[in-house]
């Protein structure tokens, strides 16, 4: 069952640089519907919205070995600076296996004006995916 989403666009998956990290945008159009009732008379993207931007991001960008894996936790989130109405939102993301076995994604998320978010997720491995003894990490 897909996950239910404030956005109204779907997050851009750029082409990715290597298996365990990826790149995305996207552009915060004018119609997004969180917009009137978020500070009205003056629109900015809600933190909450970021974070969702991050994880779609993140489950279009699973390494190939993470497949399967599932949303556990929203381990940490930073909100830096504020996204307007017709803001380009670039997401940087860098994957990693933690020694326990799940999978954690952390994202940076940049507007032109500079950073706006930090954002960790953390994806739990699917059944039966255990690490190599001793906690298999990639950097």
């Amino acid at each position: 069952m897909p996950a239910a989403s404030p956005l109204r666009a779907a997050v851009e998956v750029l082409p990715a640089e290597s298996e365990l990290s990826a790149a995305a945008r996207f552009t915060v159009a004018d119609t997004e519907t969180v917009l009137p009732g978020h500070y009205p008379g003056f629109p900015i993207f809600p933190g909450v919205c970021l974070v969702e931007c991050a994880r779609q991001g993140a489950e279009a960008t699973l390494p190939p070995q993470a497949k399967g894996a599932t949303l556990a936790a929203v381990e940490s989130t930073r909100f830096t600076g504020p996204v307007f109405p017709g803001d380009q939102v670039d997401i940087a993301m860098a994957w990693k296996r933690t020694p326990a076995g799940d999978w954690q994604m952390r994202a940076q998320l940049s507007t032109g004006r500079g950073p706006a978010a930090g954002v960790r997720l953390r994806y739990a491995a699917p059944a039966g995916d255990a690490p190599a003894a001793g906690g298999e990490e990639a950097a």
